[in-house]
């Protein structure tokens, strides 16, 4: 049976093995685009529970290990990746809920409800993909739970069984199979059950590589910042008291030196007939038993027992979201809005546009689900619109409107020019579901191109990518490679324009100076009909160096 203690440091050397591994995933991506990619989102999610896990003493449930990482998973689920890990790891939850410990056949039953959770949450689940991993995993663990109570028999066939169909992921998906590489997600996963795996099996928490940094503070620089002070926090409870005095009382220092044996930060005051206690303990229970050797407890004030560590969790989150500004609100009107982007210029668009909160983040640093919940409660509106203005947001985004009580709509933008016109398609007038229909009409229609660079060596359709090579991406694919970034935009920009459009809209980025762009822009007015007219607009997006809307 595998405890509460084995657990958690099974997922702490899960997080830090693949924080270790993830450049390695990431390399995995068929397409080198500079994004947020598998590996890194991967590992910021699992990342995210690693300081929670490390609070909790050796005596924890097993149920409530899973519990603590399952719901540090989900607040920090970065990418779709990152929010299907989290939504295994909730029904793995679910299923080891009110165990103090579990067996082959309850973990059996926590990976398939696990499996279940994530492909109830995909629109259109794609086999070939971490989904179809963890699938078979379960479904071995089912099939191998009915012939042994072994732990480590039965972990070591699940991880096989990931293993196997890991490798054959290359030949389920044809993009996978022309780049020659097996799932990133799929591998992601592997690398976290074998890893669980090996501390089952007696080993070690890993070590964090040489030259890496941990995921349990990348995830929320914050916090870990003012994580360094949970070390003051030896013990959990803050204990104080007051008590009458017996006649024949003993003498107060005795209670002061049996309370240092069992806690610290000991303050005792002693007079003629009362005796006042402070103390931090683990076992408040023993504190006040002990003192009633001395006295009896007086009403007013009452004995207090707070837990410092919940107290902590607490000034941090405030604290956090104060440092962000993204403080509570109070509903003021009735609609507002969230959106993501990264760049000065595209933040100051979007606000000009409307929005109440822009999360920044985008492509390069997929925002955490628990980024876009804090955004929407800051929101002072009755119903928030969330544009995740990414495909690889959208998911995280779903998920954060479960957390909260609020009405919140999450709008299909994938794309910075979709998130755009649908807020231009906004009217303040009409309901919720009529603007929900027209601003999913508006953002259908636009086009959008992407101009960016090759973060690393690969293959598009038989052609060898070097890193640094332009990419030319049309509506989120591939389109062709070029060694001119003004080449790339004028053949990209003629490519979208085909058939009916007038307007084009060109968004420079930070690595292309204002004059290139106006350059830029003359160029594409001169190439095109008279009946299209080009607009300039700063985005300051890192990464890309045009973002081209065309309508």
């Amino acid at each position: 049976m595998i405890n509460g203690a084995l657990f958690r440091d099974a997922v702490i050397s899960a997080a830090i093995t693949l924080n270790n591994r993830k450049r390695e995933v990431d390399e995995l991506n068929v397409y080198p685009v500079p994004d947020g990619d598998t590996g890194t989102n991967m590992s910021m999610t699992i990342g995210n529970s690693v300081a929670e896990l490390k609070r909790l003493p050796d005596g924890v449930d097993i149920s409530e290990a899973a519990s603590a990482a399952a719901s540090a998973f989900l607040r920090g689920a970065r990418g779709n990746s990152g929010v299907i890990l989290s939504l295994i790891f909730r029904g793995i939850s679910k299923g080891l809920s009110d165990l103090s410990e579990a067996g082959c056949e309850d973990f059996a039953n926590a990976l398939a409800l696990g499996v279940e959770s994530a492909y109830k949450a995909v629109m259109k689940p794609v086999e070939g993909t971490i989904l179809t991993v963890s699938r078979c995993a379960a479904e071995k663990a089912k099939e191998i739970a009915l012939s042994t109570n072994d732990d480590i028999v039965f972990w070591k066939e699940v991880c096989d069984e990931a293993e196997k169909v890991l490798a054959q992921t290359t030949e389920m998906l044809p993009q996978l199979k022309k780049a020659g590489v097996v799932d990133a997600g799929g591998m992601g996963f592997t690398i976290i059950i074998k890893a669980m795996y090996e501390v089952f099996n007696g080993g070690a928490i890993a070590e964090p590589a040489e030259g890496t940094e941990s995921d349990d503070k990348s995830a929320d620089s914050f916090r870990a910042a003012a994580s360094q002070y949970d070390d003051d926090i030896t013990f959990t409870y803050c204990t104080e008291f007051m008590l009458e005095k017996h006649e024949d009382c003993p003498d107060p220092f005795k209670l002061r030196a049996y309370l240092e044996t069992i806690g610290d930060c000991v303050v005792l005051v002693d007079d003629e007939k009362i005796i006042k206690v402070h103390v931090h303990t683990d076992n408040p229970g023993k504190a006040l038993q002990k003192a009633l050797e001395f006295g009896c407890f007086i009403n007013d004030p009452k004995p207090k027992i707070e837990n410092m560590r919940i107290q902590h969790e607490k000034r941090v989150k405030e604290a956090k979201q104060l440092e962000d500004g993204f403080a509570p609100a109070m509903p003021e009107k009735q609609f507002g809005f969230v959106a993501v982007a990264a760049g000065h210029g595209l933040e100051a668009m979007f606000t000009d546009l409307g929005a109440d909160v822009v999360v920044q983040g985008g492509q390069t640093m997929n925002p955490s689900t628990d980024d876009i919940l804090r955004a929407i409660l800051a929101t002072p509106a009755k119903t928030v619109f969330v544009l995740p203005n990414n495909k690889n947001i959208i998911m995280a985004a779903e998920q954060a409107v479960k957390l909260t009580d609020k009405s919140v709509c999450v709008l299909q933008t994938r794309t910075i020019p979709q998130g755009i016109s649908a807020m231009l398609a906004f009217d303040d007038s009409l309901s919720l579901a009529d603007n929900r229909i027209n601003m999913t009409k508006a953002l259908e229609k636009v086009s959008t191109g992407l101009i960016t660079f090759a973060a690393r060596n690969s293959e598009f359709e038989g052609h060898p990518i070097k890193e640094g090579e332009i990419l030319a991406l049309d509506n989120g694919k591939l389109s062709f490679t070029e060694k001119d970034i003004n080449k790339a935009t004028l053949k990209l920009v003629k490519k979208l324009t085909k058939g009916d459009a007038s307007y084009v809209t060109l968004i420079y980025g930070a690595d292309v100076t204002a004059e290139n762009a106006e350059q830029m822009q003359q160029l594409l007015q001169s190439k095109l009909s008279d009946k299209i007219e080009v607009m300039l607009v700063s985005g300051g997006q890192p990464v890309y160096y045009y973002i081209i809307s065309v309508e």
